[in-house]
């Protein structure tokens, strides 16, 4: 089979290969990060954060995401699997770092998903609402035996669409990314013209400043809306995920999540600017600032931003969390597929349907756990769950800083092989692994404060630190039951550990490779 062949085949896991291109993977990756459900949701606590500097924020947490890009690209191109951070762990450092690897995506992508099932509930009963006249309807989101069984609803058809393969996920996804980018673009644009003829809610002039991160002030408040910047880009590793089903499994997902990035950064900073220049950063009303505000900041800004437009706003947002809802669906699925093929799971995770050549066991288990988690903690609390959302970033930082670094020392008999080399498979993923390593401390350090958070507390211990070292524990458990019913993978007879190997090829000049990513 050939590098383009669109013919459907299996790879060794049972997977279809060559089912999407670089545009689709583009399409799925900025669809799981969810521009419209992630800045509503995130830009309000960055700006509460840091203020007017949140481009400056929005620039240093998308440069560790970039150089880790660049890390995972390499590994990519040399191991393309579906397992990501698992695979490349294991083979780089060892079986137990590439489990808690692995676990540490998954069990960030199974929380992700109940939230983004709750948002997409949210504003589907305001959408209602709106669309109706009837604010009686847009309530309804806060009745729990109306909200529960809907959002378990939105995520059993979100696992449907996932299920039936990646043809299918691209063809929602075109539609609801083409929606979200025009929408988030006229938002925009809207608010920047009215703060320029001084119609907005607090007209602030745009200032050069607010791209100088010098300005920030302490470096605990920069940690702080770092984590939650990092929180705002991840997910473009999703493209990754797909390696095996790809066109071309060495090269187009690796210049997919070049591409996937760069987008998002230039997206949120057009957003970030429009609602700091239309609403300011103040603490009452409109402002962006507004604690009563952040929960959902295109709810408060898109009717006076937008008059009667903001409709649109609403569909966007719904359609932007379960845009995200479907394709965060295949990150978790397969890298639960690769984890019982390597029988680090029962084997039973890598079972294939033979009708779609995807993940069965493997998405059906994904959907159950996020309806269970949602469930449960909405149950117990709603801040139990917007608390294990805040601790997202503990386990983001630990897993994307494990790979970048597993680059580094996979590849370090060629590090100095050529100036490519130097810069993408030595400088750039330690540089960017470094950094969210030390961001997981900084949060973990910062998250024992019972004030991180929604404030809550056990024994004086912050919830948010509770949760998040919480599930890693948790997947320390089930790495220890594993090891003792499936030693296989420990003993590593199952993927092995790889001594790096000299690639004397690999001599391009880093000219070629920024070519390359750009085309």
């Amino acid at each position: 089979m050939t590098g383009n062949s669109t013919e459907r085949q299996d790879t060794g896991k049972g997977l279809a290969t060559g089912q999407i291109g670089v545009l689709g993977t583009v399409v799925i990756g900025v669809g799981c990060i969810a521009p419209a459900y992630t800045l509503t949701s995130g830009l309000g606590p960055t700006i509460a954060e840091v203020g007017a500097h949140v481009p400056a924020i929005l620039i240093l947490g998308f440069l560790p995401m970039l150089l880790v890009a660049f890390g995972y690209r390499e590994l990519n191109s040399r191991l393309p699997d579906s397992g990501t951070s698992f695979t490349w762990a294991t083979k780089a450092f060892s079986p137990w770092i590439g489990w808690m690897g692995g676990w540490g995506l998954i069990a960030a992508t199974v929380i992700v998903l109940s939230n983004l099932a709750a948002v997409a509930v949210d504003f589907f009963y305001i959408l209602l609402g709106q669309i109706l006249d009837n604010q009686g309807i847009a309530d309804l989101t806060r009745n729990l035996w109306v909200n529960i069984p809907t959002t378990l609803v939105f995520i059993a058809v979100a696992a449907w669409i996932s299920y039936r393969g990646l043809g299918s996920t691209k063809m929602v996804q075109y539609v609801l990314v083409a929606v979200q980018l025009v929408v988030l673009t006229a938002f925009a644009v809207s608010a920047i013209v009215q703060a320029n003829n001084g119609s907005s809610f607090d007209p602030t002039p745009i200032s050069l400043d607010w791209f100088n991160p010098a300005g920030i002030g302490s470096f605990p408040v920069m940690a702080a809306g770092v984590s939650l910047s990092i929180f705002m880009f991840w997910g473009w590793d999703t493209t990754l995920t797909m390696n095996e089903e790809t066109k071309d499994p060495k090269t187009t997902a690796s210049r997919a999540s070049t591409i996937t990035v760069l987008i998002i950064i230039a997206i949120y900073t057009l957003c970030a600017v429009g609602v700091v220049a239309w609403a300011g950063t103040g603490s009452e009303g409109l402002g962006a600032g507004n604690p009563a505000n952040q929960e959902s900041l295109f709810a408060a800004l898109a009717g006076p931003v937008m008059g009667p437009f903001a409709i649109l706003m609403s569909i966007t947002v719904l359609t932007s969390s379960f845009s995200s809802l479907n394709s965060t669906m295949i990150s978790p699925s397969r890298t639960l597929l690769a984890m019982g093929y390597y029988q680090a799971l029962p084997p039973v995770f890598a079972k294939i349907s033979p009708r779609f050549r995807t993940p069965s066991v493997a998405t059906v288990t994904s959907a159950v756990a996020a309806g269970a988690f949602y469930t449960v903690t909405r149950l117990i609390s709603e801040n139990a769950l917007w608390d294990t959302i805040t601790a997202l970033g503990l386990m983001i930082c630990f897993y994307y800083g494990i790979t970048a670094l597993a680059c580094v020392w996979y590849f370090r008999k060629e590090l100095f092989a050529s100036t490519r080399s130097i810069f993408f498979r030595f400088l750039f993923p330690l540089v960017g692994g470094v950094v969210l390593l030390i961001m997981f401390v900084q949060t973990a350090v910062d998250s024992l404060d019972p004030g991180y958070g929604s404030g809550n507390s056990i024994a004086g211990i912050g919830m948010v630190f509770i949760l998040g070292v919480g599930v890693l524990l948790i997947g320390v458990a089930l790495m220890l039951w594993t090891r003792v019913f499936h030693p296989a993978f420990f003993r590593g007879e199952t993927l092995p550990v790889s001594e790096s190997t000299t690639d004397t090829t690999d001599t391009a000049d880093i000219t070629d490779t920024t070519e390359e990513l750009i085309r």
